[in-house]
């Protein structure tokens, strides 16, 4: 299993950062994360649905912070498409995290994890293709506090979280914690972002192919991913059991 380096001791109280963080916007955020942590500061991100407003507020700091992208390889066809329109537009330096294994070779020797139905196999799935490579590229290029887009409403899990906490030895920033779809909607409206091109297809949501749906009137949001088997990846959970293939 890929490991990680404890951060040192912060040079804040935890508690009083959370406590001013509360009180900032999401650029004042961003903005404090890149004060308190400079170098080791970094941005997480999926070109998923609604990732355009983190990598906006990202791109209007004032020096460039590096964003992690953790490619699985089943992404769809749409968001490679995506993450050249917004790199390009937003001028990002984009790091591209991915598996050793490739996908076939992990077919090959584990089957297709996603299609078992047991939930074991797909949180095996996502240690192999997202928690493990974003680790290993956090180590890589010495983060000691990544930022991300999640949201509060998004899972049962993200409703708990608090505006910075450690994650697997890091500190996690969450800018947009607060923010309602809504907000996100008029943020891009007022930006002139573009959309991911799969939201025109009724998509709130959207990561690997195989496990991705549009809202269907039904169920929505991340109730459409994972086959309904579980709502998170894991890339926001403190650990997961298990070793690395």
């Amino acid at each position: 299993m890929t490991s990680t380096s404890a951060t040192t001791s912060p040079a804040f109280d935890p508690v009083q950062a959370c406590a001013e963080l509360e009180q900032r916007d999401a650029l004042g955020r961003l903005r404090w994360g890149l004060e308190q942590f400079g170098d080791g500061f970094a941005l997480t991100t999926s070109f998923g649905i609604q990732s355009a407003v983190s990598l906006h507020l990202i791109s209007q700091l004032d020096r460039p912070v590096p964003v992690i992208w953790v490619d699985t390889g089943y992404l769809p066809p749409e968001t490679y498409h995506y993450a050249r329109t917004l790199t390009e537009l937003l001028q990002l330096q984009v790091h591209v995290a991915q598996a050793p294994i490739s996908p076939a070779r992990m077919e090959a020797l584990y089957g297709r994890l996603w299609e078992t139905g047991r939930v074991e196999d797909m949180e095996t799935y996502h240690r192999i293709r997202k928690v493990e490579p974003l680790d290993r590229a956090l180590q890589e290029l010495g983060v000691t506090c990544w930022a991300s887009g999640v949201r509060g409403h998004q899972t049962d899990h993200r409703s708990t979280m608090q505006p910075l906490a450690q994650v697997r030895g890091r500190w996690a920033l969450r800018p947009l914690l607060t923010w309602t779809n809504k907000d996100v909607f008029y943020y891009m409206q007022e930006h002139g972002l573009p959309q991911h091109p799969l939201f025109e297809q009724g998509y709130s949501t959207v990561g690997d192919w195989h496990s991705s749906a549009p809202d269907d009137g039904g169920i929505s949001g991340r109730a459409t991913r994972f086959g309904g088997l579980k709502q998170e990846c894991g890339i926001h959970l403190p650990g997961m059991a298990g070793e690395g293939i």
